[in-house]
C-alpha cells in the first residue's frame, strides 16, 4: 500500500487513478505528475518498487495538496465572513455564493425542504 500526502492510495487502480485520492490532485494533474516521474500511466499501484513510490511522493509534496490546500480555503472563507463580504455573509447562512437563484433549486447548499403543513389547527379546548 502507497501512503502519499497522508493518503492510503488503493492498491486495485493503476498509478494515473490512485493519485486522484489526494485532496488537490485531479486527472489532468495525475496524468503530469506521472509523466514528470516517469512512471507509466498503467502501472498498478500494487506493482510500483519503493524507488517509484518515493519518486511519486516528492513530486505531489511539491504541490499544495491535502492539509495545506484545506486550511488555505477554509481561510479564505473565514476571511470573507470577518470582513463583512457579501459572499462571507452567504457563506455563513449556508446559501449559495456566486449569484445562483434560490426561489427554486439551491437545495444542495440549502439542504433538504423544510416541511410546512398548511392549514393545521389547534384541536379546540373542552369547556
Amino acid at each position: 500500500m502507497a501512503r502519499i500526502a497522508g493518503v492510503n492510495i488503493p492498491v486495485n487502480k493503476r498509478i494515473e487513478v490512485g493519485l486522484t485520492y489526494v485532496h488537490g490532485i485531479g486527472p489532468s494533474t495525475a496524468g503530469k505528475i506521472v509523466g514528470d516521474v516517469g512512471v507509466d500511466p498503467n502501472t498498478y499501484v500494487k506493482d510500483l518498487t519503493d524507488d517509484e513510490v518515493v519518486k511519486l511522493r516528492e513530486a505531489v509534496e511539491s504541490r499544495e495538496v491535502e492539509g495545506d490546500l484545506r486550511r488555505d480555503r477554509s481561510q479564505n472563507i473565514k476571511r470573507l465572513s470577518e470582513i463583512g463580504a457579501y459572499r462571507g455573509l452567504r457563506h455563513r447562512r449556508g446559501l449559495p455564493v456566486r449569484g445562483q437563484r434560490t426561489k427554486t433549486n439551491a437545495r444542495t447548499r440549502k439542504g433538504p425542504r423544510r416541511m410546512s403543513v398548511a392549514g393545521k389547527r389547534k384541536a379546540p379546548t373542552p369547556k
